[in-house]
């Protein structure tokens, strides 16, 4: 005979269910962070964003290496065929203007430093365009040095081509070989320099519009990276083609 208080004491099967985590969890229902206002749609959120960034500039920067990698093991191995010519070319160059021109560039990677760093810190918007307005000037400054030195190899007839004169050398052939790997390798850099100063422009718009703060600043930290890039590859060239040989004395 069933038990008369069993239907006023339910058992443990009788209890209400309790909700777990699962099911409180309301289908249909999102939990989503803010979206960051400068996430691009192609990206799953920030971080991966400037990883990405980051990334892409370093291969670029892979590349870089390897182009100027390779003229340099050019003139490795044209001044080995010839040391005496490029000794007495070498002795031509001004060493004042190769050096002044490493100080402004060197002074330029500061800057640029300073510039990253505003905008990390979320300095004013005017700071940041300061730095990125000074580092375009010492590259400016740079390329105007550059233009003198050419200037005065036109002057000389130092330029290899038709107006090369080479009754004024010892060794013309090999001094005209070093002097096409002078013009092609500065000349090269500069290009870059010259792209350098443009990016640095744009970079130098957006943060005047306030673009920059904490929380995003991949863009100037990566135009930082190539302009690093470009003077670290003027700190090679300058031992290379200026201070090398010096100690020779034509005649």
């Amino acid at each position: 005979m069933p038990d008369a208080h069993a239907e006023h004491f339910p058992g443990p099967l009788h209890q209400p269910p309790v909700a777990s985590n699962v099911d409180a969890i309301q289908p249909g229902v999102h939990h989503e962070h803010p979206v960051h206002p400068k996430l691009q749609h192609h990206f799953d959120d920030m971080e991966q964003q400037v990883e990405a960034s980051t990334l892409g500039m370093w291969v670029f920067l892979v590349t870089e290496i390897m182009f100027f990698g390779g003229l340099f093991m050019a003139y490795i191995v044209y001044r080995a065929a010839a040391p005496e010519a490029f000794q007495e070319a070498s002795h031509h160059l001004s060493i004042g203007w190769g050096a002044f021109n490493t100080a402004v560039l060197i002074f330029s990677s500061l800057t640029m430093a300073l510039a990253v760093r505003s905008a990390q810190t979320g300095q004013p918007a005017r700071t940041q365009v300061m730095w990125l307005v000074g580092t375009m000037f010492l590259g400016t400054v740079f390329l105007g040095v550059k233009v003198i030195e050419y200037d005065d190899k036109f002057a000389h007839h130092i330029v290899p081509g038709p107006y090369f004169d080479k009754s004024a050398w010892t060794h013309p052939a090999g001094v005209e070989q070093f002097y096409s790997l002078y013009f092609i390798m500065t000349g090269l850099h500069a290009l870059h320099m010259i792209i350098g100063i443009g990016l640095m422009a744009v970079i130098a718009i957006m943060a005047w519009r306030k673009h920059f703060d904490s929380t995003y600043y991949t863009p100037v930290e990566v135009s930082g990276l190539y302009w690093h890039f470009v003077d670290i590859v003027w700190i090679f060239l300058f031992p290379l083609l200026y201070l090398i040989g010096r100690h020779y004395h034509a005649g």
